[in-house]
């Protein structure tokens, strides 16, 4: 290894313990020993110590154990002809560094400067894990750059981030070389930054890259099943699934290449663009440890080689980039082309299944005025019409498929596409105006996606874009009277029309015993599959996560068991999970992994119960925020009287039925009730309750914070619940 790399990286952590240990310090003379110290609603503690140490940091005297730590992993300070073949001091001194740079953040959350400050994001909360997380699981996002620094001019670091976002790699963002950071470059730029657009700011010093490798942390602990501590099993980990690298961009400190030390032990490796001594022999990394001296118009693919990553791209014949990473990409007003629908002119959307001779594949046809014809700001109607065919496709599948055009649409950059139906807003961006972008690349966009993504099932597709008002209100009636019937068919489906259940086991991989099984009166917990979007799925991919389970024979109906589920279950779990209630929470309750939108927990003195949204933030009348239950009720567990679920699942009619349904719901947050208020309104008549009234009688934060505050309230509510028989 440089004997120069070496010193650099052993200087630098000495430097960073030092103001580890100062910052400490002036904390706990500020805040007191006992002080709690955490990142905001998080559960892994403090990720890196966590998972290397197993550490339960959780008050600030706690932080002094691990500076010990620190100094044991911290090798003397050297002079500049120290020169050694191998990397261990450099490691040790690496790891060193994480543990400090976690204690500096972690500090500064309690005395400052906060880490979340403008642009500047601070530590991902668990909603962020859960979301982004599952992205390195499934493949969805295959990597992430760790860029720190800044590019020499605006213009290159605009590139380079675009060039990250079409192969759907996140940025994660820390450090500034000379005052200037490549976050503000890019808001100079004109970019959108946040995790919508995998394009995330952490903090402008080099100490808030530790919320990348927390980030990878965590991902490791929720999603690979390691174990706290088990440093080893974490570090291979981390090398061999999340394919993440550092991009290195100006002078490369002391501090830098101690943290890039740091994040070798990952088996991340560092790519620069100045001349740095180079690690090339093979060992901690897949290949390479450092490569120096590469030119800005290549770093990113030379990064890409470096760490092994494999990269697809879709390559569709349009002007502008098509990725993931632009999915969460806005639009404002003043950034707009032109615009669609969004209850500005008339608009829908509609996919439908055709015969085979009816579709000519890659077929775009646009009837009405273009976008040239509009003046910058203008609007049109717009009707998008998809026409599929295929062997295997079917007309339940439409639904499924249609609401896909949501999400491939808004993966062009400079698309941006909101609602569904004929509720749909679309709008295009200058830029994307200026490169050349029409009507008629929205068809072709639809076509390569749906072939990409669905050719399984679809052999052929073709695409109608309407612009002409009269066309657009004519067809636009047509579909509203297929709309209605499909909502007619799945709302009027139940759990007793089908003899076949589906399962999830998507997240096995960080929950092994969990076992989604997912009825028409019960998606999944996650929100995201429904009984029809499984069956689709297992067309899709036979041999995938969604697989039939034929229901068998009862065993008992008011709690929803079947013996060819149980038997699904108890091999599906590894033994782990015997039986499985389907309409219970008491009785054998389906386990959780952890993606689920809400948590229903009892509150035994009300007779009922709670529950809470992944985005309440607060803590509830159970004594615990949503992240804590969800560290109880997650992981694979089967917990009676705590299950996870969907939102959706709340207004079903088989929402725990075994234990009375909606009427046992005694608390739930304010933005709970508001988003769900109409669904739940009509399951409220159906049970013969006055919707507007029964809501009023479901304590919310407002009203209650605590169990006993809960009982007071809809007592004096005379809440339905005081009617029920117990629970238990």
């Amino acid at each position: 290894m440089s004997r120069i790399i070496m010193t650099a990286g052993i200087k630098g952590a000495h430097k960073i313990a030092k103001q580890a240990e100062e910052i400490l310090s002036r904390a706990i003379e500020e805040k007191g020993k006992h002080c709690k110290v955490e990142f905001p609603n998080t559960g892994y503690y403090m990720p890196v110590i966590y998972s290397m140490t197993g550490r339960t940091v959780e008050k600030l005297a706690d932080f002094e154990e691990v500076m010990k730590e620190v100094k044991d992993l911290l090798p003397a300070l050297v002079d500049d002809e120290l020169w050694l073949p191998y990397l261990g001091p450099a490691l040790d001194a690496g790891m060193a560094t994480l543990f400090a740079e976690e204690i500096i953040e972690a500090c500064k959350y309690l005395i400052g400067p906060n880490p979340v400050d403008g642009i500047w994001l601070g530590a991902a909360d668990d909603i962020i894990l859960r979301e982004r997380g599952i992205q390195f699981v499934d493949g969805t996002a295959p990597g992430f750059a760790a860029i720190v620094g800044a590019a020499p001019d605006v213009e290159t670091a605009v590139k380079i981030a675009r060039k990250c976002q079409e192969r759907s790699l996140y940025v994660f963002m820390a450090g500034h070389h000379n005052g200037t950071t490549f976050a503000e470059q890019l808001v100079e730029g004109g970019v959108d930054l946040g995790w919508d657009t995998r394009l995330v700011p952490f903090g402008r010093e080099i100490s808030a890259a530790i919320y990348a490798a927390g980030f990878a942390s965590r991902v490791a602990l929720t999603f690979g099943g390691v174990k706290p501590g088990d440093y080893r099993r974490h570090l291979l980990y981390n090398k061999n699934r999340i394919f993440a690298f550092v991009v290195a961009l100006g002078k490369v400190t002391n501090e830098w290449y101690a943290t890039a030390a740091g994040v070798i032990n990952y088996g991340f490796p560092t790519i620069a663009d100045s001349d740095i001594p180079e690690v090339l022999p093979t060992g901690v990394c897949t290949y390479e440890h450092v490569v120096s001296n590469i030119p800005h118009s290549e770093i990113v693919e030379k990064a890409i080689e470096v760490r092994g990553l494999k990269i697809k791209v879709t390559e569709i014949a349009i002007p502008v980039t098509v990725s993931p990473a632009f999915e969460g990409e806005r639009i404002r007003k003043e950034e707009m082309r032109c615009e669609f629908g969004g209850q500005r002119t008339p608009a829908f959307e509609w996919l439908r299944m055709r015969d085979m001779n009816e579709v000519e594949d890659g077929k775009v046809e646009v009837e009405g005025p273009d976008v040239d014809s509009l003046q910058t700001g203008g609007k049109l109607p717009l009707g998008v019409v998809v026409e599929v065919a295929g062997r295997k496709m079917q007309t339940d599948f439409e639904p499924v498929l249609e609401r896909q055009i949501h999400t491939f649409m808004n993966e062009a950059q400079g698309l941006w596409h909101m609602g569904q139906r004929d509720i749909s807003w679309v709008r295009i961006s200058k830029d994307a105006f200026k490169a050349g972008f029409r009507l008629e690349h929205i068809g072709k966009l639809l076509h390569g996606l749906y072939h990409d993504q669905y050719s399984n099932i679809l052999d052929k597709v073709q695409v109608k874009i309407i612009t002409d008002e009269q066309k657009v209100v004519e067809l636009r009636g047509t579909a509203r009277k297929v709309f209605a019937e499909r909502d007619k068919r799945i709302a009027g489906m139940t759990d007793e029309d089908v003899e076949t259940f589906y399962s999830c086991t998507l997240c096995q991989s960080f929950a092994p015993n969990h076992v989604c099984v997912v009825s028409p009166e019960r998606p999944g917990l996650c929100g995201a599959y429904s009984w029809l979007d499984c069956r689709a799925a297992y067309e899709i991919v036979p041999s995938g996560p969604n697989q039939p389970i034929s229901k068998g024979k009862c065993i008992e109906p008011t709690i929803g068991q079947w013996d060819k589920v149980n038997a699904f279950v108890l091999k599906t779990s590894g033994g782990n999970v015997e039986r499985m209630s389907q309409y219970s929470m008491i009785t054998d309750p389906m386990t959780s992994c952890g993606c689920f939108e809400c948590i229903a927990a009892v509150l035994p003195s009300t007779g009922g119960i709670m529950i809470v949204n992944r985005e309440y933030p607060e803590m509830t009348p159970v004594g615990m925020k949503f992240s804590t239950l969800a560290g109880t009720v997650g992981g694979g567990n089967q917990t009676p009287g705590f299950i996870g679920h969907s939102k959706h699942y709340i207004f079903s009619r088989k929402f725990i039925a075994a234990e009375g349904g909606i009427k046992r719901i005694v608390w739930m947050p304010t933005m709970l009730k508001e988003e769900i208020k109409d669904a739940f309104a009509k399951r409220a008549k159906e049970l013969e309750l006055a919707p507007e009234e029964f809501l009023a009688k479901i304590a919310d934060e407002t009203t209650a914070t605590t169990e006993e505050e809960v009982l007071e309230f809809i007592t004096k509510a005379n809440h339905p619940v005081t009617a029920l028989d117990p629970m238990f």
